[in-house]
């Protein structure tokens, strides 16, 4: 877990907005949201290497990341568990994330799909949604 200076008044979903299948799981969670608590910045938003120059860009283009009011930012599926916990609609899904031993089989579930999400929502003519 990284810890970033400034603190979001929302958890705040940083994710690639130049990435089809991101911006699917996106307005996937922003549905789910039903109160609210969810802010969301593309990590090609200027404010988002201002406001979190702590959390590597790489690493922004790798995984999502969530950033919580104490400024405390979880990434890949650490942030899913998270968002698991915090989104009642999505607490069937937190007692499956929490099992004990199973955590390096949704690492490595998330990594997968994190590298091959250009083939998952279709190839991007520009390639933006093409992990380095």
């Amino acid at each position: 877990m990284i810890t970033t200076r400034f603190h979001p008044p929302k958890d705040t979903v940083l994710y690639d907005g130049q990435c089809r299948f991101c911006r699917s799981q996106i307005a996937v969670l922003r549905l789910l949201d039903l109160t609210g608590r969810l802010a969301f910045l593309s990590l090609h938003d200027p404010g988002v290497a201002r406001d979190f120059p702590e959390i590597p860009p790489a690493d922004l283009l790798e995984q999502m990341y969530v950033v919580d009011p104490r400024g405390r930012a979880r990434g890949g599926v650490d942030a899913v568990r998270y968002l698991t916990r915090q989104l009642v609609l999505l607490w069937p899904l937190a007692l499956l994330l929490h099992v004990p031993g199973t955590m390096p089989i949704w690492k490595w579930l998330y990594a997968f799909v994190a590298r091959h999400r250009m083939r998952i929502a279709g190839s991007c003519a520009d390639g933006t949604c093409r992990l380095p």
